[in-house]
């Protein structure tokens, strides 16, 4: 009897679970879902929102390389709030709408500069977003960005989308902005958010400094497409101003978030007057935080190792005292960009987006203390002292004979 009741409740339970798991495979099959990749939201004229949503296109998921009848799907609706429009499209689409696999949510510079801290809560609070899906602000219409999303070297948008800012560790002119990691400085008391600023380039070429473009205003010449250069940077849940590439170098660099980079400094010993250097940090920045008069005072040390990448043949790159030189121009170079970089989150954006704060925590002995203290208003009363410590080497591929 119990062999029996044992058996029973065994095939009970196999039973249960080959139902659930039907009924799971049933819901989630593909012919029954529309897989949303990427989303933006702009501003309509009667204060709605206009929410686009990228869909894959079921003809696409596969690896054969894009054809007409592979391009992504793009629907647009209006609607009071970001989960009113999610509601509306399952309608007007006729199948579930998964955001689970959405890589990307672009917001309108309009809107940012307004404010989207609801539109944040309310994105952080749906179960499909995931943590790590990128904000970018476009300078343009955010629909506008991903309707020219157009990969040029690889086969699918989704691919593309979870790869195209590995570029940030290798040149600094942009960062991972997630929207978990923008949700937890928006409510911190010691850090501000950043987003990725992006835009459709306009072929425009005179740019005179390499590094100090955003988008919209690069030396990219090719059709329209988006492109991503630079940082929006947020004061809590707002957008207050945008950084350059060589400042978002600043903040990659200060977030030992690069892994190297190539910089063009001044040095009046060759005909173009500038000297192109590839540099790698030797170890993370060394910040220190102190109070004086009431002020926050920051010191902050950097260490880089680098090779010269422009070579002309009047020039000794194996001479211990032109090295050393080429050492000092770039010490003093970076150290003015980065001070430049600080002042203006500091002065100008009253913005710590590199969350220094974090380490003014040990001044204060009490969190009332820190409250009363209030970092993200103090911070605009910061001052810095900056010293670049860089080691430069010769071009490996050369050797005197």
């Amino acid at each position: 009897m119990n062999n029996f009741l044992k058996i029973s409740i065994s095939l009970l339970i196999l039973l249960i679970l080959i139902s659930g798991y039907s009924a799971t495979y049933t819901s989630l099959n593909i012919d029954n879902i529309a897989v949303v990749v990427a989303m933006s939201i702009d501003k309509n004229t009667n204060n709605t929102l206009k929410v686009s949503f990228q869909f894959v296109n079921p003809t696409a998921i596969s690896e054969s390389g894009p054809s007409d009848k592979s391009k992504p799907i793009i629907k647009t609706v209006s609607s009071s709030s970001i989960s009113s429009a999610i509601n509306l499209i399952d309608n007007f689409m006729g199948k579930e709408v998964t955001l689970s696999h959405c890589k990307l949510i672009v917001f309108s510079e309009e809107l940012a500069k307004e404010g989207i801290s609801d539109e944040i809560y309310t994105l952080i609070n749906l179960i499909q977003v995931r943590p790590s899906t990128n904000i970018i602000i476009a300078k343009c219409p955010a629909n506008y960005y991903i309707e020219n999303s157009k990969p040029s070297l690889e086969p699918l948008l989704a691919k593309y989308y979870e790869i195209f800012l590995n570029s940030s560790q290798f040149t600094g002119f942009t960062t991972n902005a997630t929207i978990g990691d923008f949700f937890d400085k928006m409510i911190s008391p010691s850090c501000n958010p950043c987003a990725i600023l992006g835009g459709i380039n306009l072929n425009i070429s005179n740019s005179k400094d390499k590094t100090n473009f955003t988008p919209n205003y690069t030396t990219l010449s090719s059709s329209l497409s988006s492109e991503n250069i630079g940082l929006a940077v947020f004061k809590e849940g707002t957008m207050v101003g945008e950084l350059s590439a060589i400042e978002t170098l600043s903040y990659m660099c200060l977030k030992n978030s690069v892994n190297g980079f190539l910089i063009s400094i001044p040095y009046s010993s060759i005909d173009s007057g500038y000297l192109d250097v590839y540099l790698s940090p030797t170890k993370k920045p060394k910040i220190n935080v102190s109070l004086v008069n009431g002020s926050p005072y920051i010191n902050i040390d950097y260490n880089f190792s680098g090779r010269i990448y422009s070579i002309d043949n009047n020039s000794n790159y194996l001479d211990s005292n032109i090295l050393e030189a080429v050492s000092n121009s770039c010490n003093i170079y970076l150290e003015n960009i980065f001070l430049d970089y600080l002042y203006k989150t500091a002065k100008d954006f009253h913005s710590d987006i590199n969350c220094i704060g974090s380490n003014a925590l040990k001044l204060f002995f009490t969190d009332s203390e820190l409250e009363d203290f209030n970092w993200n208003t103090s911070y605009k009363n910061s001052f810095f002292n900056v010293s670049v410590n860089t080691n430069i080497k010769s071009a490996s591929l050369l050797n005197k004979s």
